[in-house]
């Protein structure tokens, strides 16, 4: 965002209240440089991303720019039930967003359904602005490990403690949060989803890293974004971490976002 704007507040795009928050580059990186831009996941927020886009800012010398979108963290809600094709209709939105935001130079970070999003974004005609993708456990097919933790999430929200957890980062759209994510999900339609189609145009290069003891997917998410994207790409698969790579292993992801960064083209 331009030098001198507030650090977090909200933007309207589309008539829908966004928050966000914005953390400057820690020293002058000029005009030519990215700026690194967090997608969460489907029951994240820019608030559970914590501390992680300021030590990714201090490492990389980049600024880096988050959202809630609708429907999460202190965004506007969305009306239930989410339609099946939820993730693709983010897409548009992205673009809109960062327009709003003042960025031209995107890298796409994104974790998750935040990583999905990114993918299909950089698949657009109109993404050749898009500088780089990395996805930290995107989805971009249906397994049964995913339906089994979306189904053991399910009960540790109707019977544990996931609710009141959940509500520190949603407060009010707690519920839209959740059951946008997880009835859709296990919406039998839904097993038919798969994008791996929808991002063979993305020519970006890309950054596809997973945990090796992610409870909601397999390596097979990753090879197939290998496999199907036209552009550069690079597996990582992250020994003793989970779904969340930047929660579990926090130092790797960041070091091997500065090295892909600095790799890019014209870096």
């Amino acid at each position: 965002m331009a030098g001198g704007a507030p650090t977090a507040g909200f933007l309207t795009v589309d008539g829908v209240r966004l928050e966000y928050r914005c953390v400057a580059a820690p020293t002058d990186a000029g005009d030519a440089a990215p700026t690194l831009v967090l997608l969460h996941e489907g029951l994240g927020s820019i608030g559970l991303w914590k501390n992680f886009p300021d030590r990714l800012a201090a490492t990389t010398g980049l600024g880096v720019f988050l959202w809630s979108r609708a429907g999460f963290g202190r965004s506007d809600p969305v009306p239930l039930p989410r339609p099946l094709d939820y993730l693709e209709r983010e897409v548009p939105l992205v673009g809109r967003v960062l327009e709003a935001a003042g960025v031209h130079r995107p890298v796409l970070v994104g974790h998750s359904d935040g990583g999905t999003i990114a993918l299909l974004y950089a698949a657009r005609e109109d993404a050749g602005h898009i500088e780089g993708v990395v996805t930290m456990a995107a989805h971009v097919f249906v397994e049964d490990v995913t339906i089994a933790g979306i189904l053991e999430a399910k009960g540790a929200w109707e019977t544990g403690d996931l609710r009141s957890r959940l509500s520190r980062w949603h407060g009010d759209n707690v519920e839209c949060a959740f059951h946008g994510w997880c009835d859709t999900w296990l919406d039998p339609a839904f097993r038919a989803w798969n994008i791996e189609a929808q991002i063979a145009p993305v020519r970006a290069p890309v950054l596809a890293m997973q945990g090796c003891d992610d409870q909601y997917g397999t390596r097979a998410q990753v090879d197939a974004i290998v496999a199907a994207v036209a552009g550069p790409t690079e597996a990582m698969m992250l020994p003793g971490c989970g779904h969340s790579p930047h929660t579990d292993r926090p130092d790797g992801v960041i070091a091997a976002i500065g090295q892909f960064v600095a790799g890019l083209p014209g870096r």
